[in-house]
C-alpha cells in the first residue's frame, strides 16, 4: 500500500494530511467536537494499522481531482470524520449522526471498505493510474461469480439438449431476465416448443434447476485490490477481457474473509452529467461551481422536489419517486436522506413506508416502548428506515453483541440470498422479550429487520447520494438548459431518453435548436441568443409540449421561472439566490451525437474544418471536412443542413451527387460543370417528424401521435392532459409511444408503464393477470392504446389498465424504444 512521506511512518503522514485537510473544511477553526472525533479516528486507525489503506486512497482520489474528474467516497466511509476532511467524502458525519464504528470498530476488526465514485466516462483513466503506479504484478480487479438467470439458463440449457438457436434465441427474449416464473411452458409453445413432450420438460426442469447455479468468473464492477508484494503469490490472475486489465480469480467475498483490503473504485453517471454541467455554467455563465460551493437548503429547489418535477434528478426521478415526493415533500437536507433510502425493496417489505407518512403527517403519533429505542428511532419518527438503525435496534432491544449485530448486517447485505435473516428471529424474539417488550413489537421489529433482506440502505449510503440529490436538482432549477445539455451528453445514464430530457428543458423555457453543422459539436451545447420574447410560433410549439409531469400536481405554475429569464416575466419575483440575469439567455443547441450511426469522428472533423470559418455550401462542407458519401447522407437524413437554407431533401440529393463527383472522368477534367439544382417537393410536417425520430429519436417540429388525433378522437381516446379534470373511478383509453418499462421485485407482478402523448405523460399500472393476458404487445410494442380506470392518490394520477392493444403500426420504425427496468 502507500508508503508515507519520506522521514515520517504511515501514521503521521496520515495525521498530518488530516489536520491539514480540517483546515481546508474548517476555514473559521476546528471545532472542539471535530478535533476529538478526528483523534479517536486516528488513534483506531493506528492501533488497527490501517494507516497505509486510508493514504492509498487518498492517493486514489487526489489523482482524480488532478486530472478533473469529479469523484465522491460513499456507503460506510461517509461515517468517517478522516475521511470527510481528506476529501475522500462530501459529508460531515458530525452533522448527520453518522457513527465511525459503523465504518470501523476495534472488536470487528473487519477490514475497512471505502467506495469512492468515479466519472462513468473517466474511471478506466483512474484505474489505468493504479496498473501504472502498483504495476500488474501488485494490482488487479476482484473477481465476482456470475449464477445463472433465466435467459442464460434457456440458452445454454436449450444449446445443450439441440434445440435450433432460432427457437432458443426466441425463447431467451420471450422470458423474464431475472427469474423464471410458471408460465415458461407457455412461452416455449409461443416459440414452436412443445413442453409436453419429453426434451421440452427436460428444458423446463433444467432451466429452473439452473437458476442460482454458478456460470463464470467476471470481473467485479469496481473492487481493485492492491498489495506490497506480488498479487500471484496470493491469488490467481487472469488478463480480463477488457484491453488492460487484469482480474484476480477469487470472488469479492472471499478477499473479505481472507482480510485482504480493497478499494471500489466505481462509476456513477450523476457524477459525468454534473461535471459537464458545471464546466457549462463556468463557461457561458462565469460562475464557479464545485459540490461544497452550491448554495445549500434553498427551499425554492424543495419546493420544485415537492412537486415532483424532478426528470433527469439523480435517484428521484423514477415512477416510485415521483409518486412519492408529493406525499413525503422533502423541505431539509436529511428529508432528501430519508427520501433516497424509503423507497426501496427493504422499508417496503418491511412496511414501513405508510407508518412512517402517516407519522410525518401528524396522523399517527410515535411511541417508543423504551428511551433507549427511542434514542435509535427518534429520527426516522420510530420506523427503522435504515440498516444502522436495525443493527442498533437488535443491540439495544435484543441484547446483541456488537459482532452479532455485524453479522445481521451482513445477514442484510445478502438481500439475494433468501432466507439468510430468518436464523436470527429466535435470537432476536427472546432477546426483546427478555427485555420486557411487548410480543407485537418484538414481531413487528423483526418483520421490518426481515424486510432488509430485500435490499435496503445503510444511512451513509443514503446521505451520500442525498447531496448528489440536492446538487442535480438545483442545477434543474437554475440551469435547466446546461443540465439538459450535461444529462445528454453523458447517455447512457437514467431513466428518460434524449426526447424526454428536451421535452422537460422546453417545458421550463429552455429555448432547443436543432442540430446544423455551423453550429453543433458532437456534444450538445449551449448558444447565446438574444434576450426577447418568444414568437408565437414557438409559443404555439409549445402549447403542444406542455409539462409532463402535469399528471402529478396542478400547482406546477406556481413554480417561479429560471432566474436567467425573470426579465421576460417581469410580474413574478426572481427568488433564485444567482447572481443577476444576463442580458443573453442560453438555448440548448442539439449535439451531432443524437444522430444515428454517426461516428464520433466525423463531428470532430467538422469542428476542425468549422475553425477557419462557417461553411457556404454543400460543397465546400464535403471539400473541407473530407467526409465521404454516407457520412453527408446521415447529416442530410438529420437535416444538419439547415444554416445552408438546405432542407432535407435537398440536402440529401445534393449528397447522394458528391459521389458521382469524386467519379474520375479524365475527357471532362476542365469542364466546369453546373448541375441544375433539382426541383424537390417539399416534405409534409408528418414526413418531417417521422424522419427526425428516425434520425435522431425525437423532434423539436411536433409529436407523431398528434397526427393520429383525430382517428384516436373517433375511438374515444383521452388526451393526456384532460386526466387532470377527470374524476377518479372513471373509465377511459388513454393512447401514446411507451418511454418506460418498471417492474420491481416488491411491487407483487405489478409493472409500471409511462406513456406519451402529445399533451402530456400518463403513468400506466399493468397488474399481472392484464399483463400475462397481452404479453407480446405489452413487452414488445412501442405504442399503446390502453382502456382503463383512472385512480387518483394523494395528488398522483394513474390509470390501473384492463386491457392493451398495439398501436405501433401508427407510429412505423421511429427509434423510440422505451427504456425498461426490473
Amino acid at each position: 500500500h502507500e508508503v508515507g512521506i519520506e522521514g515520517q511512518s504511515s501514521q503521521q503522514a496520515l495525521e498530518k494530511l488530516t489536520f491539514e485537510g480540517a483546515v481546508t473544511r474548517y476555514p473559521e477553526g476546528l471545532p472542539d467536537d471535530v478535533a476529538k472525533t478526528l483523534r479517536h479516528e486516528l488513534g483506531l486507525i493506528e492501533s488497527l494499522e490501517y494507516a497505509p489503506y486510508f493514504l492509498t486512497v487518498n492517493s486514489i482520489v487526489a489523482f482524480a481531482r488532478s486530472r478533473g474528474i469529479l469523484c465522491q467516497g460513499r456507503g460506510s466511509a461517509a461515517n468517517s470524520a478522516v475521511c470527510f476532511v481528506l476529501g475522500i467524502t462530501s459529508i460531515d458525519p458530525g452533522r448527520n449522526d453518522l457513527l465511525f464504528e459503523r465504518f470501523v470498530s476495534q472488536e470487528r476488526k473487519e477490514p475497512p471498505d471505502i467506495d469512492v465514485d468515479f466519472e462513468h466516462e473517466r474511471r478506466e483513466e483512474v484505474l489505468q493510474y493504479l496498473y501504472d503506479k502498483y504495476g500488474r504484478e501488485r494490482a488487479g480487479m476482484t473477481g465476482v461469480v456470475i449464477t445463472y438467470r433465466s435467459r442464460s439458463a434457456v440458452r445454454d440449457v436449450g444449446k445443450a439438449l439441440g434445440f435450433s438457436l432460432d427457437r432458443v434465441d426466441a425463447l431467451a427474449k420471450q422470458v423474464d431476465g431475472h427469474a423464471v416464473d410458471d408460465l415458461l411452458p407457455q412461452r416455449c409453445r409461443e416459440v414452436g416448443i412443445d413442453p409436453e413432450t419429453p426434451l421440452g420438460q427436460r428444458l423446463v426442469y433444467l432451466v429452473n434447476e439452473l437458476l442460482g447455479f454458478p456460470r463464470h468468473l467476471s470481473q467485479h464492477v469496481g473492487g481493485m485490490v492492491m498489495t506490497q508484494g506480488p498479487l500471484c503469490e496470493l491469488a490467481p490472475i487472469e488478463n480480463a477481457a477488457m484491453p488492460g486489465r487484469t482480474v484476480i480469480e477469487w470472488d469479492k467475498n472471499d478477499l473479505d474473509e481472507l482480510g485482504i483490503l480493497k478499494v471500489d473504485c466505481l462509476a456513477l453517471g450523476m457524477l459525468t452529467a454534473i461535471r459537464k454541467c458545471f464546466d457549462l455554467i463556468r463557461q457561458h455563465h462565469g460562475r464557479d461551481l464545485t459540490l461544497a460551493t452550491v448554495p445549500a437548503e434553498d427551499p425554492v429547489v424543495y419546493d420544485m422536489i415537492c412537486e415532483a418535477d424532478t426528470i433527469g434528478v439523480f435517484q428521484i426521478e423514477s415512477r416510485a419517486q415521483i409518486s412519492m415526493l408529493p406525499r413525503l415533500r422533502p423541505r431539509c437536507y436529511y428529508d432528501l436522506v430519508i427520501e433516497v433510502a424509503i423507497v426501496r425493496p427493504g422499508p417496503i417489505q418491511g412496511d414501513m413506508v405508510h407508518p412512517y407518512l402517516r407519522r410525518r403527517c401528524g396522523e399517527e403519533v410515535p411511541e417508543y416502548p423504551s428511551e433507549a429505542i427511542r434514542q435509535v428511532l427518534h429520527k426516522t419518527l420510530g420506523v427503522p428506515l435504515f440498516q444502522e438503525q436495525a443493527m442498533r435496534l437488535a443491540v439495544v432491544a435484543a441484547g446483541f453483541t456488537p459482532g452479532e449485530a455485524d453479522q445481521l448486517r451482513r445477514a442484510m447485505g445478502a438481500w439475494r440470498k433468501t432466507g439468510v435473516i430468518e436464523k436470527f428471529r429466535v435470537k432476536l424474539m427472546e432477546g426483546m422479550k427478555a427485555n420486557g417488550l411487548p410480543d407485537k413489537f418484538a414481531e413487528q421489529v423483526f418483520h421490518q429487520i426481515k424486510g432488509f433482506g430485500e435490499y435496503g440502505f445503510p444511512e451513509s449510503h443514503a446521505a451520500s447520494f442525498a447531496l448528489l440529490v440536492y446538487v442535480s436538482a438545483w442545477l434543474k432549477r437554475y440551469y435547466p438548459a446546461a443540465f439538459c445539455a450535461s444529462l445528454i451528453n453523458s447517455q447512457p445514464m437514467g431513466f428518460y431518453a434524449p426526447a424526454q430530457l428536451i421535452r422537460d428543458a422546453r417545458d421550463h423555457d429552455v429555448e432547443v435548436l436543432p442540430a446544423d453543422v455551423n453550429e453543433s459539436g458532437w456534444d450538445c451545447g449551449m448558444q447565446s441568443v438574444e434576450c426577447r420574447v418568444q414568437s408565437e410560433e414557438i409559443a404555439d410549439l409549445k402549447n403542444e409540449f406542455p409539462s409532463p409531469l402535469s399528471q402529478i400536481s396542478n400547482l406546477k405554475s406556481q413554480i417561479t421561472p429560471h432566474s436567467t429569464l425573470c426579465t421576460l416575466h417581469s410580474d413574478l419575483p426572481c427568488l433564485s439566490p444567482a447572481p443577476s440575469p444576463q442580458p443573453l439567455v442560453p438555448s440548448l443547441r442539439l449535439g451531432l451525437r443524437l444522430i444515428s450511426g454517426l461516428p464520433e469522428s466525423a463531428a470532430r472533423a467538422i469542428e476542425e474544418a468549422r475553425k477557419t470559418g462557417r461553411f457556404t455550401s454543400l460543397d465546400d462542407f464535403v471539400r473541407r471536412t473530407g467526409l465521404g458519401q454516407p457520412i453527408v447522407a446521415k447529416l442530410a437524413q438529420a437535416d444538419c443542413f439547415g444554416s445552408l437554407e438546405l432542407d432535407r431533401r435537398k440536402a440529401l440529393w445534393q449528397a447522394l451527387g458528391q459521389e458521382k463527383k469524386k467519379q474520375p472522368r479524365p475527357l471532362f477534367e476542365n469542364v466546369e460543370e453546373e448541375e441544375p439544382a433539382a426541383e424537390l417537393p417539399a416534405m409534409s410536417l408528418p414526413e418531417q417528424v417521422f424522419a427526425d425520430y428516425r434520425t435522431l429519436g425525437l423532434s423539436l417540429k411536433a409529436h407523431p401521435i398528434s397526427f393520429f388525433r383525430q382517428e384516436l378522437q373517433e375511438l374515444r381516446v383521452t388526451p393526456a392532459k384532460r386526466l387532470l379534470d377527470m374524476p377518479d373511478g372513471r373509465f377511459l383509453r388513454v393512447a401514446g409511444i411507451i418511454l418506460l418499462r418498471q417492474r420491481p421485485s416488491t411491487a407483487k407482478g405489478i409493472t409500471f408503464v409511462t406513456m406519451e402523448d402529445e399533451t402530456g405523460i400518463v403513468n400506466l399500472v399493468v397488474k399481472q393477470q392484464i399483463w400475462e393476458q397481452f404479453y407480446t404487445v405489452a413487452r414488445k410494442s412501442a405504442a399503446w392504446i390502453v382502456h382503463g380506470r383512472l385512480e387518483r392518490r394523494e395528488k398522483v394520477i394513474h390509470v390501473l389498465v384492463s386491457r392493451i392493444e398495439d398501436l405501433s403500426a401508427k407510429i412505423g420504425d421511429l427509434r423510440t424504444k422505451s427504456r425498461d427496468f426490473r
